[in-house]
């Protein structure tokens, strides 16, 4: 199958993860990269433009997706969270070929504002399935004009993460006992520094911490104020002995792709306690999970001290991940798998 992917598909995203499990299917996959973003008082511009609600295009997305289709003729268009790209784009795509079939992709909340764009809004229908994360997005994503929507939970990447070997000098560079791998959040930051301040040390891999870190200086916090991506971001998790796992309250997330990246990397996670994250893995056998700071802090401190057990758990979340194939290679074969008509996949269908 001839399948167009136009998404972020810059080296060491999950994008690109998605793309490239479509190839290791024997899928022939055309990417159409909209990662590029310009600088300086052009990039300034954009951004002013973005917080509107449009969507700027400065790769010629729409451009060349368009191209792509007219020259190599797909039978799939995978669109990876297509804020850019236009409904007559879409629909000039279905005129070249009445058989092609559309997918919309996004491990984003896609209700949300700041996951939106106007193009987006207008494109939803033209789509033949919305693919989501978010449970809660299934009646939204309906709403909003879907024809079928398809929830998924988060997946990883076979290749990237899976266990790896670190030598000390890589634990000393990227791991400890405790971290965390993420964006800043409020609430995220409130959690670490109480276990700080507690006496447990730990390490923040990611943007947006400079601010809060130069207010809340700790000796048991290290914030490195970059994010680590790919296999760096696999060797960081196999460093560090607790995996922290927190969502992103903007998103309203109940699971995230470290939910699974974690485990599958044959890391410890200790995440907060949702149904999803239960239904995913065995609490106490699989993983660990909390609801509060107190508890949080009680579970660190036990497994911090009970490294056998800390182990044992790690392998079996690794275990579970395989078991019950969570890689990006079955989550994209259920995808395609549900353009089939005759598919067994249940989809959630637009009432008309």
């Amino acid at each position: 199958m001839v399948v167009a992917y136009c998404g972020e598909i810059w080296d060491g995203g999950t994008c690109r993860m998605r793309m490239e499990a479509l190839q290791r299917l024997g899928h022939t996959v055309i990417g159409v990269d909209t990662s590029w973003r310009p600088q300086g008082l052009k990039g300034l511009a954009l951004r002013a433009l973005r917080k509107t609600g449009y969507a700027p295009d400065p790769a010629g997305v729409n451009c060349a997706l368009l191209e792509a289709a007219r020259e190599r003729a797909p039978e799939v268009v995978w669109v990876d969270k297509g804020l850019q790209i236009r409904t007559e784009v879409l629909r000039n795509i279905r005129q070249m070929q009445r058989n092609i079939r559309l997918v919309h992709y996004s491990p984003d909340d896609m209700a949300g504002r700041h996951n939106q764009s106007r193009q987006y809004l207008r494109a939803v229908p033209e789509y033949d399935v919305q693919v989501t994360t978010k449970s809660f997005n299934v009646p939204e994503l309906r709403a909003m004009g879907a024809g079928a929507v398809l929830f998924l939970n988060n997946a990883f990447c076979p290749e990237t993460h899976r266990p790896r070997r670190v030598s000390g000098e890589e634990i000393k560079r990227l791991g400890g006992p405790v971290g965390f791998i993420g964006a800043f959040e409020e609430e995220r930051a409130e959690a670490m520094l109480f276990l700080g301040e507690n006496g447990v040390p730990v390490r923040i891999w990611g943007g947006g911490w400079e601010r809060w870190a130069r207010k809340h200086p700790h000796p048991n916090l290290r914030v490195e104020n970059r994010a680590v991506w790919g296999q760096e971001y696999a060797k960081a998790i196999c460093s560090f002995d607790i995996n922290l796992g927190f969502l992103r309250k903007l998103n309203r997330d109940l699971q995230t792709t470290r939910s699974v990246e974690i485990p599958a990397c044959g890391g410890f996670l200790l995440a907060e306690r949702t149904e999803e994250h239960m239904s995913l893995f065995e609490e106490g056998a699989e993983a660990e999970f909390f609801n509060s700071h107190e508890e949080l802090l009680e579970k660190c401190r036990y497994h911090l001290a009970h490294p056998e057990t800390r182990r044992k758990t790690a392998a079996a979340g690794r275990e579970r991940c395989l078991r019950s194939e969570y890689s990006y290679d079955r989550h994209v074969a259920v995808v395609l798998d549900a353009l089939n008509p005759q598919s067994n996949v249940v989809m959630t269908r637009a009432l008309t």
